[in-house]
């Protein structure tokens, strides 16, 4: 009961004034559903088609055209007309997508919630007012003790892995029934074994919670409430401009990429501006799959995203300033160890990033021995099948 008070103060305002749909779409999604016996609703994040579900939807549209399948995306998204052009699509939070998804048998996404309401829909769902079939595709490898992607928090049918070790981790410890969990690799795998990688050094931090969401903890952490004065900011802001940017980048012919995650790119103004040698880019200018593509080194700090990196057999220096806080603050340490690994060494000071990025250019950016073993442990499965065997465990739903 306390955890369902605590989140009831959460849900916004905006969020309950969509509680009419709620009935007119219970009521329609019956008649629908009489003509469309197997419809299946796909999504991410609601303005993006840039994941897990994009290449799903793609796959479907594209392979098995008889299964009939519906994206939902925000009429204002960068990526709709990509979207459009591949198949069928719906409003984003529309009275539409609640009857669709509603009368669809299978609702697959990248993101936990995937569905028109994230605040409604989690009563209803979680706390069993309704069962479906949701299919979680994942928006990155689960590496650390995410206890909000507990099944007694999610009720997920399927729990997509991309990962072997991340599958028996899920499997071990947060508490799905065994056929719930499911190793296939991503969907978003399938467009990575035709990569031309180029002399791009890409940096890709990821988000903080507290100040992403500009919560209470961010003066508690920070002591500030000013972006500019976070202890984030002045790290990768002064990553950014240090001079040894600048004098490897004349010195070996590469250019660095700063590429921040998206929950972080609305404050994009205050770093560094584009250099000759460095390029600042968000969501706006490519997708993240498309710039990983072309690097050929990754500089991050906690972001999963390294894990398809190390994937396509790239080398990856961790830079982590604000472990401990970090790990207090946002996400518990899980079954990968940042100091005990074979992907990537893990630094706190600037300068050790940047030695062993000349280190790793000196070596023609080859990955070592060590490295290619753990590529085997994490991804036995390595082709372009993911979006098949992913549909054909979503079928067996």
């Amino acid at each position: 009961m306390k955890n369902f008070i605590n989140k009831l103060k959460r849900v916004k305002k905006s969020e309950m004034l969509d509680i009419w749909k709620l009935p007119v779409s219970a009521i329609v999604a019956p008649f629908y559903r009489m003509k469309h016996r197997d419809l299946w609703i796909i999504c991410e994040d609601k303005a993006e088609a840039r994941d897990n579900g994009y290449w799903m939807f793609k796959y479907i549209c594209e392979n098995v055209p008889q299964q009939e399948c519906v994206y939902a995306i925000a009429h204002n998204s960068a990526d709709i007309d990509k979207v459009r052009a591949i198949g069928r699509i719906v409003e984003f939070g529309s009275l539409k997508h609640w009857i669709l998804y509603f009368a669809s048998t299978k609702k697959l996404s990248s993101q936990k919630a995937g569905n028109p309401n994230a605040a409604i829909f989690y009563f209803l769902e979680v706390y069993g007012v309704i069962k479906n079939n949701r299919i979680f595709l994942q928006h990155g490898i689960t590496i650390n003790n995410a206890k909000w992607l507990y099944y007694n928090v999610t009720k997920m049918k399927r729990f997509i892995c991309g990962a072997r070790p991340e599958y028996d981790y899920v499997n071990e410890l947060f508490g799905y029934p065994a056929e719930n969990v499911v190793y296939t690799g991503f969907p978003r795998f399938d467009g990575l074994h035709d990569q031309k990688p180029e002399r791009i050094v890409l940096i890709m931090p990821t988000w903080r919670e507290w100040i992403a969401d500009e919560d209470h903890r961010l003066l508690e952490y920070e002591g500030t409430t000013e972006i500019e004065k976070t202890n984030y900011f002045i790290k990768w802001n002064d990553f950014l401009n240090s001079e040894r940017i600048k004098d490897i980048s004349e010195r070996y012919g590469v250019q660095f990429v700063f590429f921040p995650h998206r929950n972080m790119q609305k404050y994009m103004e205050h770093f560094s501006k584009s250099k000759p040698y460095l390029r600042i880019l968000s969501g706006s200018d490519c997708g993240v799959q498309e710039i990983m593509k072309k690097a050929s080194l990754m500089v991050t700090d906690y972001s999963s995203v390294f894990m398809d990196f190390a994937y396509m057999m790239k080398p990856i220096v961790f830079y982590q300033f604000d472990y401990d806080m970090f790990r207090r603050g946002q996400y518990q340490e899980g079954y990968f160890d940042y100091n005990k690994n074979d992907f990537g060494y893990s630094f706190s000071e600037p300068e050790k990033v940047f030695d062993d990025i000349e280190r790793i250019i000196n070596n023609g950016f080859a990955v070592s021995e060590e490295f290619k073993k753990a590529h085997q442990r994490f991804f036995p499965i390595y082709d372009s099948n993911n979006c098949l065997r992913v549909f054909e465990a979503v079928k067996k739903v």
